[in-house]
């Protein structure tokens, strides 16, 4: 009995292995970078986490550092969507604060942030970010004599204090920072705090 030959994948099955071959370094740069950041994270065991030859991550990303800007682009417009103006500032705080506890792409975000150097930077005052809060303070939930960026940068702290801070975040609360006892109660006080924030609602005229 002669066995037949082997059958050559076509185009739409090569799609699919090379789609879940970038899935898959992805997902393990992912926890690479988030544990290690780019510097310290190595390609071989980012390689090994997604079960693949090393050379492919040059082959679809052009090298470790591609593949970092990839995963952090992906945030990036992750990190847009959840800013959506049909919601409330706290309750759009609180989507930042759990997506920050679901994935380590927050992590990596932060780690980005932190390694930035501070005299490269300019002052923008037209951020997209300060942008949208002046926007939300114009139609009355902020109230107008806080100053946006100050606001912007409270929620910053509040979403990263977990991972910046996470032995103060026990020693203070008595909470792991990565367990959803963490996440319901700051996420809570969070959108108590930026409930708050808006002007007192006035009484009507008599």
């Amino acid at each position: 009995m002669t066995s037949s030959p082997r059958r050559s994948p076509g185009p739409q099955e090569r799609q699919r292995d090379a789609e879940r071959t970038r899935q898959a370094l992805i997902e393990a740069g992912r926890a690479e970078f988030a544990a290690k950041g780019l510097a310290g994270a190595r390609v071989s065991e980012i390689a090994d986490r997604a079960g693949v030859n090393k050379q492919l991550i040059s082959y679809y990303f052009g090298g470790k550092e591609g593949l970092y800007h990839a995963i952090l682009d992906r945030w990036r417009t992750e990190s847009e969507q959840l800013a959506d103006p049909e919601i409330s500032l706290a309750e759009m705080a609180f989507r930042y604060l759990e997506a920050a506890h679901s994935g380590p792409d927050m992590r990596i975000a932060i780690r980005e942030k932190l390694a930035e150097d501070v005299r490269g930077i300019d002052f923008d005052p037209d951020a997209p970010e300060l942008v949208h809060l002046r926007r939300r303070q114009a139609d009355g939930e902020i109230d107008e004599t806080l100053d946006p960026a100050f606001v912007l940068l409270l929620m910053q702290v509040v979403v990263a204090a977990g991972f910046v801070f996470p032995a103060d975040v026990k020693r203070y609360m008595g909470l792991d920072p990565d367990s959803s006892e963490y996440l319901e109660h700051v996420g809570g006080q969070l959108q108590l705090l930026l409930a708050r924030l808006a002007p007192p609602a006035q009484a009507p005229a008599t």
